[in-house]
């Protein structure tokens, strides 16, 4: 490919395709989209075009393809690896999905809702809410995160315990390949054994592939009954016998089980408005609870209830709070769902999403704070997560008085030190943030040569000028 910026005649030709108002040249219009949202990666652009329809997306790529012009789609930019960040040598152009945010149908009786890449995930919640069912993605930036750049990163939230992440939310998609093609597989069957699974091709593929304009996603009914409980207790092994106790007792109603160092929770009560510590002393770690039944409140009531006393009489809970009231319920959600904003007046932040087997999370835990405070005596480490599906994100705070620039250029160090013990564990480096640039070199290391070999191929087949979302995922 010409590494070259697009010229202006070309970036005329690609304004034509939506409109002049459509499309955004102004540096200090384009300069927000520029910055990863940790300010890892700064990119450079000189258009960000905004399509209305799959078909003006495809005369985009159509288009890119036969220039040779690299595109990097964007949704709420809201991504935490660099995959939504063009590169800094300003050839690529920024597609932005913004204007497509239709929801194009709701069938509550079949459960399920077809909608356009560009919608919020807050108001695909709100539109299911609205038929008296449920979207059960749940991520602390869903009032921004749209669902294209959800799919195309996998992502995952706090119920995924109960409800599975985005390639098991989703049952078919719509995508624009870089040639201009557009694949409608907007199928909404649970059961469709015909050839290759196309969607789930796309579903993590980091826009690298394609375009996802539109997706035929799962609902579920509104629970009936909703608890949710914060408890104290004095390790991560507690907290796994605790998960057991609840997994047995609540089966598929347990819809969160969230694992919380006493750090994290200094840091939240801190720096986010509105939040205190719920309990009345200190712990080493804490674990929030949440609880959705079907048939009724005092099913839920009775679970955490039953739940509670039996981790008290097995010594395994110190203390124990249950939500009164649904304010009360948002209140403990927002407190974990801040935790990650709330390391950012504390200094620099290394940043680590991985996954390990669920049994294996204290010995991980354990391993992983043995290594790093060898390597970085006073760092404070303010590890938490879903432990209910292994997934832990292992944050790095600066030693208090340290250099922020000089510990941060330390990352690879830490990530050496805690992808190491995470894949002696059998884990992996990224739960649910996905590779984009950040882990890409990494995933070459890590994985067997046939692996990438065959993803290099699958990029070769979809994307044969190389144009779509370039320098992620995979080096081709």
């Amino acid at each position: 490919m010409d590494i070259r910026s697009p010229s202006s005649d070309l970036l005329a030709r690609f304004a034509a395709l939506v409109g002049d108002a459509n499309v955004v040249t102004d540096p200090a219009e384009i300069a927000p989209r520029l910055v990863e949202n940790r300010g890892l990666y700064r990119g450079m652009s000189p258009m960000v075009i905004k399509p209305a329809s799959t078909q003006e997306v495809s005369a985009i790529l159509k288009l890119a393809t036969e220039t040779g012009t690299p595109v990097v789609p964007q949704t709420g930019n809201t991504g935490l690896v660099g995959g939504q960040t063009p590169s800094e040598d300003g050839t690529a152009i920024i597609l932005s999905l913004e204007r497509m945010n239709r929801i194009r149908d709701v069938d509550p009786l079949a459960n399920v809702m077809v909608v356009d890449g560009g919608c919020i995930l807050a108001d695909v919640q709100k539109a299911a809410e609205n038929v008296n069912r449920l979207f059960p993605l749940s991520l602390g930036s869903e009032g921004s995160c749209r669902i294209g750049g959800n799919l195309s990163t996998n992502a995952g939230g706090t119920a995924v315990l109960a409800y599975g992440n985005m390639r098991q939310l989703c049952l078919g998609l719509e995508v624009v390949l870089p040639t201009g093609e557009i694949w409608d597989g907007l199928r909404r069957l649970k059961k469709d054994n015909t050839g290759y699974d196309l969607r789930d091709l796309f579903i993590g593929a980091e826009g690298t592939l394609g375009v996802i304009t539109g997706a035929v996603l799962k609902l579920f009914p509104q629970p009936a009954g909703h608890q949710v409980a914060f408890v104290g207790l004095s390790s991560p092994q507690k907290a796994l016998q605790l998960f057991e106790k609840a997994s047995n007792l609540c089966a598929n109603a347990l819809t969160g089980f969230e694992l919380m160092p006493r750090i994290g929770i200094e840091f939240t009560a801190r720096h986010i408005a509105n939040v205190r510590d719920p309990l009345p002393s200190a712990h080493d770690w804490y674990v929030l609870i949440d609880i959705s039944t079907s048939d009724s409140a005092e099913t839920a009531e009775t679970m955490v209830t039953t739940l509670l006393e039996q981790g008290l009489e097995d010594g395994l809970i110190e203390d124990a709070v249950i939500a009164t009231s649904v304010a009360q319920q948002k209140a403990l959600w927002h407190m974990r769902e801040s935790m990650s904003d709330a390391q950012k007046p504390e200094g620099g932040s290394i940043k680590h999403d991985v996954s390990v087997p669920v049994s294996k999370i204290p010995s991980f835990m354990a391993e992983a704070e043995k290594g790093v405070m060898a390597a970085m005596p006073g760092a404070r480490i303010c590890a938490f997560g879903h432990l209910g599906d292994g997934n832990i994100h292992y944050n790095i705070s600066q030693p208090v008085g340290a250099d922020k620039a000089e510990f941060l250029g330390r990352w690879r160090e830490m990530n050496a030190i805690v992808h190491g013990i995470v894949m002696a564990a059998g884990g992996s480096i990224s739960a649910e943030h996905g590779i984009g640039q950040l882990k890409r070199d990494e995933l070459a290391a890590i994985r067997s040569e046939i692996e990438i070999d065959l993803m290099r191929r699958i990029k070769r087949a979809f994307d044969p000028a190389g144009i779509m979302n370039p320098g992620k995922v995979i080096s081709v």
